[in-house]
């Protein structure tokens, strides 16, 4: 099974290889480590690992929280294949049919966020929407940048693309809050496919 682990360390030398021989120890196979932040004496690291047999969220976040000095702000089950690069591959597809920009980002996003489904909002009517995302949504004060918010035991990341009067709505159900560099990058991949869709 394919876990998403989102851990809080101390960030000295040494932190992130104690956490790699606890997940080791656990029977836990790294494939890929984020870095998301570094500050006030913390880091804040994805783990995205391979774990042998069945083991829930639950008990994944039990058995790392025993380790001194280490928060777990989130353990999920996620789709994402280490080492891939599908941020790229979504660019390419929409350069090549920048007509169909906005549906082939909203089909993607899910897969690039670690989230269950998305969708794009205009005027209170959704334009399209990723599988398993809902056929009408309303958009909680639809904000002029990008920001995170709860809502009904969803995590949104709502990403304005105002010249368009599209809202896109990234939703996870599981998993922690999604982190300001998870926003960031999302809303530079929904910058660039702003602009390959208004050559169309």
């Amino acid at each position: 099974m394919l876990l998403r682990l989102r851990v809080s360390l101390p960030d000295r030398p040494g932190g992130l290889g104690q956490v790699a021989k606890a997940l080791g120890a656990l029977g836990a196979d790294i494939l890929q480590v984020t870095v998301l932040e570094r500050e006030a004496g913390r880091a804040v690291d994805d783990f995205t690992v391979s774990w042998p047999g069945p083991v829930t969220p639950s008990d994944a976040r039990e058995k790392l929280s025993s380790m001194p000095g280490v928060r777990v702000e989130g353990v999920w089950v996620t789709k994402e294949v280490p080492g891939s690069a599908p941020d790229y591959d979504l660019l390419m597809h929409v350069a090549a049919e920048p007509g169909r920009g906005f549906a082939t980002l909203v089909d993607a996003l899910p897969g690039l966020c670690g989230a269950e489904w998305s969708l794009a909002v205009a005027d209170g009517v959704v334009q399209h929407a990723s599988l398993a995302a809902p056929a009408e949504f309303d958009l909680p004060e639809p904000p002029p940048r990008a920001v995170t918010r709860d809502f009904k035991e969803l995590r949104l990341m709502l990403l304005p693309v105002l010249k368009q009067g599209l809202h896109l709505v990234v939703a996870r159900a599981e998993g922690p809050v999604f982190h300001r560099a998870e926003v960031e990058r999302a809303a530079r991949i929904v910058d660039v496919v702003s602009k390959l869709a208004a050559r169309s």
